[in-house]
């Protein structure tokens, strides 16, 4: 029996399925809590702008079950546009088959064929099974070291 895998452009009608999928990876990373108001609405923005990046799907015999999620910037480093892989996850039931691998060369494919210069991603530091598997792929480790600023929602003010 042979299954029918499909990489594709993700849709609005798929944020539901995709904001449960996020829900599960933010679960597991030490930085970040699960809150699907916010995954909602961080999908939205970048399907209303297609300039922000794209979110790709895998679907086997028609139901989802991975993303990536590629953010679109400017590198002066680079003098070019470059990209910034957010998100990619496999559903737990499907992971060791393939697709994680499946969907990240589709995104380098993607990447290439756009003339994008460079693909960066952020990684969870203890988590040595996706920095290899990234490895395994061509990624490189950084000498950078990533720095957050959290800046609180501002309130409405009668300025």
């Amino acid at each position: 029996m042979s299954e029918n895998v499909v990489i594709e452009p993700a849709t609005e009608a798929d944020l539901d399925e995709l904001s449960e999928l996020l829900g599960g990876l933010f679960a597991q990373e030490s930085d970040f809590r699960p809150d699907k108001d916010k995954q909602l609405r961080g999908l939205r923005l970048i399907f209303e702008q297609p300039s922000r990046g794209r979110v790709f799907v895998l679907r086997r015999d028609g139901a989802i079950v991975g993303m990536i999620n590629l953010l679109f910037t400017i590198s002066t480093a680079e003098g070019g546009f470059v990209i910034l892989l957010e998100d990619l996850v496999v559903h737990k039931q499907f992971q060791g088959h393939g697709y994680g691998s499946k969907l990240l060369k589709h995104a380098i494919d993607f990447a290439k064929k756009k003339n994008f210069l460079r693909v960066t991603l952020l990684t969870d530091r203890p988590e040595n099974v996706a920095q290899e598997f990234f490895r395994r792929h061509g990624f490189v480790e950084s000498s950078m070291i990533p720095m957050r600023l959290w800046i609180a929602p501002q309130q409405n003010s009668d300025q």
